[in-house]
């Protein structure tokens, strides 16, 4: 048995930094043709105190390409139907955050069908057979479900992490159970409605006892007889709403089959493009201080970029 250190594979949840960028700085940042270009810049300070701090080798920038609809819409029209279209002075910031991404030599992940957070679970579980950890730099509490053994999460703004050890504490339930915990209680900010009148604390403790949603509807004629206050009621919601359950859980399962391109090079940095950085720092109007910044952080010549040529 090999029980050498894994390598680390950061795995960024692009979106979810781009949207609090978007909504966090001002809009008095402009591109050179006059956009808003406030979250770009939130962005790119993000990834380069990450870069900064930890040096990654193996990197993959997950994006959201169809802000609007994914596979899931197919499966359930109202999923997140509860949120406002994405402007297009953001999706415009979006196209300019890959652009930086790929300027700076990471790899960028991106699918009109699946989710940053399925691209991120596609990942994470390809490369494990290849000796890598997932460390997912996000704070999205749906992404837990895919740490196993020493796989991180890390809530970059806050500067916490935690191992799927770290899940029950945090939610209630373990790691490989969120899916189901969720397909329960319903997720508001995705607009999916889980089971009507089952909470937290009753989805938490029907899944310490039959472990699975699957076995949980299997067994529903049992729950009546659990120590547990309104044990009758919820039988009868389960049974009731046994489908929607079964189609929320469809919902808040992370795909772990999207379609990843090549990643045969493991999403190892490549080399940085100095003419494309220097041409995005142009079209941003980024400061002098970030454009020395970004071009230290992938090795190269900020001096001899600024040479005219």
């Amino acid at each position: 048995m090999n029980d050498a250190p894994r390598t680390p594979l950061y795995l960024v949840d692009a979106s979810l930094y781009v949207f609090r960028a978007w909504h966090s700085i001002p809009d008095d940042f402009q591109d050179a043709e006059g956009w808003p270009s406030n979250a770009v810049h939130g962005f790119a300070r993000f990834l380069l105190e990450l870069i900064e701090r930890e040096k990654p080798r193996h990197i993959a920038i997950a994006f959201d390409e169809a802000l609007d609809s994914c596979f899931r819409n197919e499966l359930y029209p109202a999923y997140k139907a509860n949120r406002e279209p994405a402007p297009d002075a953001l999706k415009r910031q979006f196209g300019h955050c890959k652009a930086l991404c790929s300027a700076l030599g990471l790899s960028v992940l991106a699918d009109v069908q699946y989710e940053a957070d399925d691209l991120i679970g596609s990942a994470i579980v390809a490369m494990r057979g290849h000796g890598y950890r997932g460390v997912i730099v996000s704070a999205d509490k749906d992404l837990s479900q895919l740490l196993v053994d020493s796989d991180e999460q890390w809530d970059f703004a806050r500067g916490v992490r935690w191992t799927a050890d770290g899940v029950p504490a945090r939610q209630g339930v373990l790691a490989r159970q969120v899916a189901d915990y969720l397909a329960l209680t319903g997720d508001a900010v995705d607009n999916i409605p889980g089971v009507p009148g089952i909470g937290a604390k009753t989805a938490a403790a029907l899944l310490g006892h039959f472990d699975t949603l699957d076995a949980l509807l299997a067994r529903v004629e049992e729950v009546p007889f659990l120590r547990l206050r309104g044990a009758a009621s919820a039988a009868a919601r389960l049974r009731e709403h046994r489908a929607q359950a079964l189609l929320c859980r469809q919902l808040t399962t992370i795909a772990v089959d999207a379609p990843l391109g090549d990643s045969s090079g493991h999403f190892v940095r490549g080399p940085a493009d100095a003419a494309n950085l220097q041409a995005l720092c142009d079209r941003l109007r980024f400061g002098p201080m970030t454009r020395r910044r970004l071009f230290d952080a992938v090795g190269l010549d900020f001096a001899a970029s600024q040479v005219p040529s």
